[in-house]
């Protein structure tokens, strides 16, 4: 029986010109969650959040980082999630902003009004690929719903849940128009249909059981799972780089008025501390030899 714990299934409809896929991530998104204190309901905002952009990164035409930022005015500030595609897996890291106390349960009330925007590196262009749109939705389905509608232009159907072990979702989409072979007018409309019926808890279901479940009269080619790890190392090298980016006397300032230097990253939750000695580390004088 196919399992997509901690990985993306992607599957097609032979009759129909429909794509899907699911994601289940447990493990992944408890790593996610290690180190911080989300109140549930921020909990659930940012693992549906993270199953999306695992669903969208795994049907990417080439290998990327993708992005996705959903800022608002509300009590949850901000949500990140990143999503990059290496030697065949996806490596995931996000994070939510947030006020101390939180109030509200959906998306809306929770965000607020804002922007959704998205950014993606792909490997064959120099520059990234961006764009937004506004937070349009009473939840993160609706809201990625319509920003899927907006960039590609052809609809799509998601059904997520994410509560404190598992972030998972369902990505129903029409192929676009160059890729359709088939003429069933009638298939999406009947394919959402199904979906509709679908309770979010059964998307924790083993691929293949939940597929059958739900499409029942639908012939579906599955495709092999593609793993997803939690990737955030630490990274010290990048950190003193960016000290040394300032100058020595910006770091002594720091130093002068902290008495340590203090850097926290936030999408990572790691902390990095550094002492006086950094100074000499950094900016070493003239005939100082470093080992």
């Amino acid at each position: 029986m196919t399992t997509h714990e901690n990985s993306v299934i992607r599957f097609l409809f032979e009759d129909l010109d429909i794509r899907g896929a699911l994601v289940n991530l447990s493990g992944v998104w408890q790593e996610m969650l290690r180190g911080r204190d989300y109140a549930p309901q921020v909990q659930v905002l940012l693992g549906e959040m993270t199953a999306v952009a695992a669903l969208i990164g795994s049907s990417l035409n080439t290998p990327g980082r993708l992005t996705f930022q959903a800022q608002g005015q509300g009590d949850v500030s901000l949500l990140v999630v990143d999503c990059e595609e290496q030697d065949g897996q996806l490596n995931l890291r996000g994070m939510a902003r947030c006020a101390d106390e939180v109030s509200g349960v959906s998306a809306l009330e929770l965000l607020g009004d804002g922007n959704l925007q998205f950014s993606l590196q792909s490997a064959m262009a120099d520059m990234p690929y961006q764009s937004h749109v506004p937070l349009a939705g009473a939840n993160i389905a609706e809201i990625f719903e319509h920003f899927l509608g907006q960039s590609v232009q052809h609809p799509a159907r998601l059904t997520l849940f994410a509560d404190g072990r598992h972030a998972a979702g369902l990505l129903l989409q029409t192929l676009p128009p160059a890729d359709r072979k088939n003429s069933d007018e009638d298939g999406w409309n009947r394919i959402q249909t199904l979906a509709a019926t679908l309770d979010p808890n059964e998307l924790l279901l083993p691929a293949a059981t939940l597929l059958r479940r739900l499409f029942v009269d639908e012939t579906i080619r599955m495709f092999d799972p593609c793993p997803i790890a939690y990737h955030c190392p630490r990274d010290e090298d990048k950190v003193r780089g960016m000290l040394s980016s300032l100058g020595r006397d910006e770091v002594v300032n720091m130093l002068a008025e902290h008495g340590e230097i203090v850097i926290q990253d936030d999408i990572c939750n790691h902390e990095y501390r550094f002492g006086a000695g950094i100074v000499d580390e950094l900016f070493p004088s003239a005939g100082q030899t470093l080992h």
